[in-house]
C-alpha cells in the first residue's frame, strides 16, 4: 500500500494481555513512543509495564487520547464496556477477535451478518475504526517483522471507512515491519475474520491483495 500518511509516532495500547503487549513492544522496538493502559489505574499496573513492555509508559485509559493511534486489544466480549467518548475523532485500531468456542456465543455476533468491526463502529460511533493486526499471532508480531523491501516480509490488510485512517495505520504498520494491504472498507474486515484463508495463513502483499479480491468480490464488498 503506498501513502503519504505522516507515521505515527505515538501509539496508544488499551490492554495488557498477550496482543497488546506484543504489539506494545514491536512499537517500542520501532522507535514509537508507546503508553498502554488498561481498566485499572496506571499505578497498579507500572510493575507489569516495566516487566512486560519495557520501554512503554503505564497511563490511565484517558491519557490514550494523547496519541497518534490507539489500539484497541482487549476481549471483544468487553467491547461494550468501552466509553464512546474516549474515542470520539480518533483513528483506533481494532485488533479484537470473535472466538466462540473459547468465549461462548455472543448475540451481538451470531445474529448479525455484518463483520465484527462493523458492530464495534456502531458502538464507537465517532471513532475512525480501522480493522487489523487481527489476523497475526502475538508470537508472529516479534519474529516475523522485516525491513521494507525484503523478499519474505509478510503483509497485513487494513480496513477502514476513514481513508485516511487506513493510511495512518498502514504506515504504523510499514513501521513495526510488514507490508500493508489497503482492503478497502471496514466491511471488507470480513475477510480476514477467524476461520478465512487470510486469518489463517501467512501471505506477501501479492498474495494477500489475491485473497482480498477474491474474498471481497465473492462478499459483494
Amino acid at each position: 500500500m503506498t501513502t503519504t500518511a505522516v507515521t505515527p509516532g505515538s501509539i496508544g495500547i488499551l490492554g495488557a494481555g498477550r496482543v497488546g503487549a506484543a504489539v506494545a513492544r514491536r512499537a517500542v522496538e520501532s522507535g514509537c513512543g508507546v503508553r498502554i493502559a488498561t481498566a485499572r489505574p496506571a499505578r497498579e499496573i507500572e510493575l507489569l509495564a516495566e516487566i512486560v513492555t519495557p520501554g512503554a509508559v503505564a497511563v490511565d485509559a484517558a491519557e490514550l487520547a494523547e496519541t497518534d493511534l490507539t489500539v484497541i486489544a482487549i476481549p471483544l466480549r468487553r467491547y461494550r464496556d468501552l466509553d464512546p467518548a474516549h474515542f470520539a475523532g480518533r483513528t483506533v485500531v481494532d485488533v479484537m477477535n470473535y472466538w466462540a468456542p473459547t468465549d461462548g456465543e455472543q448475540s451481538d455476533f451470531e445474529r448479525d451478518a455484518r463483520s465484527t468491526s462493523e458492530i464495534i463502529q456502531d458502538h464507537l460511533h465517532g471513532a475512525l475504526l480501522v480493522k487489523s493486526l487481527n489476523h497475526i499471532g502475538y508470537h508472529d508480531l516479534e519474529t516475523d517483522h522485516r525491513a521494507s523491501g525484503a523478499a519474505d516480509r509478510r503483509a497485513l490488510a487494513v480496513a477502514s471507512d476513514h481513508e485516511p485512517s487506513r493510511a495512518l495505520v498502514a504506515a504504523f504498520i510499514d513501521r513495526i515491519g510488514f507490508d500493508a494491504v489497503d482492503a478497502g472498507p471496514l466491511a471488507a474486515g470480513r475477510a480476514f475474520q477467524p476461520g478465512t484463508e487470510i486469518f489463517n495463513g501467512s501471505h506477501s502483499a501479492v498474495q494477500l491483495r489475491g485473497l482480498l479480491t477474491e474474498a471481497c468480490a465473492v462478499a459483494g464488498v
